[in-house]
């Protein structure tokens, strides 16, 4: 199984390079499960109705979040009805949708995507993501050996701790939310791919997907600017995992950066 997994999707910008160019990516790769973290799609906080169906229509099977899940108050709802679009796992018991998904490929291969979110530095404080992932795993079907984890964490010793955590128990292990990519892909020990972030999909002539100037009024003026969405060319990046349906476990990870020109 070629898995492809997209990093945080931001703003317009950053849709637009995930449309043009995830046709031309499934194809190249022989993508048979293709999953996208959308948090920021919605001009840089949240998620739309909109914006799913446009996903959901583009052969994107499974859409993970992050933190700002809920920035937009229709995604409370969105969350419930959609079991394709996931929030954190971790989030206390009786919050709308789940952050486990369980499903099979268009070929007909079962798979499993779960979402956690970490607890250093990040708002909400969830429950433990280490727990949460636990407890989620002990539910899976025995037919299901391919799983990805999207841990959205603030620091990168606690998605590693993830990785090692979960080596053996699931396929991959991929981080995202600090937008910037990192050159640590590597099939861990066990089985289990791992990058500590695949990067954003936006516009990278900003600070982490947002309008600069704005970001260094508030920085430097320390005034009350509202942020946005930053505008101008911009680069998908994600990864692509391969996956022995057999094991469950990773035979190899690539990085993936392509610009829009």
């Amino acid at each position: 199984m070629n898995i492809l997994f997209i990093g945080d999707v931001v703003g317009d910008a950053g849709r637009r390079v995930l449309l043009a160019r995830l046709p031309v990516l499934q194809e190249r790769f022989k993508i048979d499960l293709t999953i996208v973290n959308i948090e920021n799609a919605a001009g840089g906080f949240g998620v739309t109705d909109k914006i799913l169906r446009e996903c959901l229509a583009h052969k994107i099977d499974v859409l993970s979040t992050g933190n700002h899940v809920f920035d937009k108050r229709e995604a409370l709802e969105l969350v419930g009805r959609e079991p394709r679009l996931l929030r954190p796992h971790n989030y206390p018991v009786g919050t709308p949708g789940s952050g486990w998904y369980v499903g099979k490929t268009r070929a007909g291969e079962p798979f499993a995507v779960l979402n956690v979110m970490g607890t250093a530095f990040m708002h909400p404080v969830l429950d433990c993501p280490f727990a949460c992932a636990r407890t989620a795993l002990e539910t899976r079907p025995e037919a299901v050996k391919a799983v990805l984890v999207d841990c959205h964490a603030e620091t990168t010793s606690e998605k590693m701790a993830m990785g090692w955590f979960l080596d053996g128990q699931v396929s991959a292990v991929v981080g995202t939310h600090t937008h910037v990519p990192t050159a640590d892909e590597r099939i861990l020990p066990a089985g289990t791919a791992y990058i500590s972030d695949v990067g954003m999909t936006g516009c990278y002539d900003s600070v982490i997907g947002m309008n600069k100037d704005k970001v260094l009024r508030r920085m430097v003026q320390k005034l009350p600017e509202r942020l946005e969405a930053a505008e101008g060319r911009a680069t998908l990046c994600g990864v692509v995992i391969e996956v022995d349906t057999k094991t469950g476990r990773s035979r190899g990870i690539q990085r993936l950066s392509v610009r829009e020109d």
